[in-house]
């Protein structure tokens, strides 16, 4: 038995980050880049060295930069943690596994530590292979829950669910993150959002930017169980966008969308105080007429246009600053 699964990249377009926070967030998943994880049946189980699992380096500047930026494990480490909470959440509610091992290798497409959740894509892909080879089906609202876990209490990476919500239900989709509901029950409420109601989108990235997203976010938290006013205020303000974003969208308003991606970003730079590399990926956006926030934590930007003169004027000013701009396609 020969098993392949994908997760796809995705981009935050309303709401982030308040993800993690009880807020709300909208997001579309897209084929352009994906994480794809092969499982056979083996005597053993085994976890095969990806392509950010280097043990020899060109040079000691080169084993630097990869520890800082992967760490000592690369991405063996998230296999292994969602695999274990797999086998922990069939052991806790009652199902038999079939006595089999398996190899698993993974490869990824996704530009690394940009913003378009790389790791998240290996760990929810790693638990759609588990659950066919096994025959066991994670409740869909729960599985994103399971792959947060693992990286989050596993390994000790700052994250929230939105990432993993969207890389398992793909599409575009709007998620509730209910403090009731999460505590009581571990997952949000998720509506899935027919993709055609939304506006002219664009993602645009600088793999030059690349940086460890769970050090923004281990920052971010401190600040929030401090209860710091401003901070608090901005997650239900970053939660209101995505609602009105939401709420536009089913009415048909698409002219309504860029204004909030807008505002979405200033927040966060207002707040946040974004580092000027990041800030100028989206003023530079802007200046070409187009609506720009982040797609993720930085390193990625993801916006309307309304037509393709503007696009195009859109890929020249960002490519000038070293950005590949794409239109998404999304699944």
């Amino acid at each position: 038995m020969l098993i392949r699964t994908r997760s796809y990249a995705r981009a935050g377009f309303l709401g982030n980050p308040s993800d993690g926070y009880f807020g709300k967030t909208i997001s579309f998943a897209f084929s352009d880049f994906s994480a794809e994880v092969t499982l056979y049946e083996t005597p053993e189980l085994g976890f095969v060295p990806g392509e950010v699992d280097d043990s020899t380096f060109d040079s000691p500047e080169d084993l630097l930069k990869e520890i800082q930026l992967f760490g000592y494990y690369g991405g063996i480490r998230l296999l292994k943690a969602v695999t274990k909470l797999f086998f922990l959440y069939c052991r806790d509610n009652g199902f038999a596994l079939p006595q089999k091992n398996f190899t698993v290798r993974y490869t990824s497409n996704i530009p690394r530590l940009v913003g378009l959740s790389g790791s998240s894509a290996i760990c929810t892909a790693m638990l759609k292979a588990l659950q066919q080879f096994y025959g066991v089906e994670v409740p869909l609202e729960y599985a994103p829950t399971l792959c947060l876990e693992a990286e989050r209490d596993e390994l000790g990476i700052q994250c929230g669910l939105q990432d993993r919500v969207i890389q398992m239900y793909g599409g575009c989709v709007f998620m509730d993150f209910d403090k009731a509901l999460v505590e009581s029950k571990g997952h949000g409420r998720y509506e899935r959002l027919d993709p055609a109601l939304l506006p002219n989108l664009y993602v645009a990235y600088d793999p030059n930017r690349a940086e460890i997203s769970g050090t923004y976010h281990k920052k971010l938290r401190v600040l929030f169980e401090e209860k710091k006013p401003d901070i608090v205020a901005a997650m239900s303000e970053f939660a209101d966008i995505a609602q009105q974003g939401r709420d536009a969208l089913v009415a048909g308003r698409k002219d309504a969308l860029p204004a909030l991606v807008n505002a979405n970003f200033d927040l966060r730079d207002h707040i946040f105080n974004v580092a000027a590399a990041n800030r100028r990926m989206v003023m530079t956006a802007r200046s070409a007429g187009a609506s720009a926030k982040f797609a993720g934590s930085g390193g990625a930007i993801v916006g309307t246009y309304e037509d393709d003169a503007q696009y195009a004027r859109l890929t020249e000013v960002l490519a000038a600053i070293g950005c590949t701009t794409i239109r998404p396609t999304i699944i």
